[in-house]
């Protein structure tokens, strides 16, 4: 391979890293706008007992608790949740999804 074609595949590597790196920034600024509304709604919802108790819950389950989250979104704009949501009412919430997971049961024979 001579020079010249050496420079012209290094620029075309140089320009589709440099691609990559703009869209993974632009992604990160979308999903973190996503959940700056996310918080914003939240925040609306729920009272700060409640939020706590939801930020408490994140850290032990994170996943669960995105989940939850979006669907109490989803439920207070739909006008199926009382607006604010006090933390007696979302333990209640949360009781109510644990007794639905049903526990698994070690027979012995």
């Amino acid at each position: 391979m001579s020079e010249n074609e050496l420079e012209k595949l290094r620029r075309k590597k140089l320009l589709e890293l440099q691609r990559e790196v703009a869209e993974e920034q632009q992604k990160a600024q979308v999903q973190q706008q996503l959940e700056t509304q996310k918080q914003a709604l939240l925040r609306n919802i729920l009272t700060p007992e409640a939020r706590q108790r939801l930020t408490n819950l994140k850290m032990v389950k994170p996943e669960f608790t995105s989940q939850l989250e979006l669907q109490l979104i989803q439920l207070a704009q739909q006008g199926k949740l009382p607006i604010p949501l006090t933390d007696k009412q979302l333990k209640q919430i949360l009781i109510q999804i644990q007794a639905r997971k049903r526990e698994p049961k070690i027979r012995r024979i």
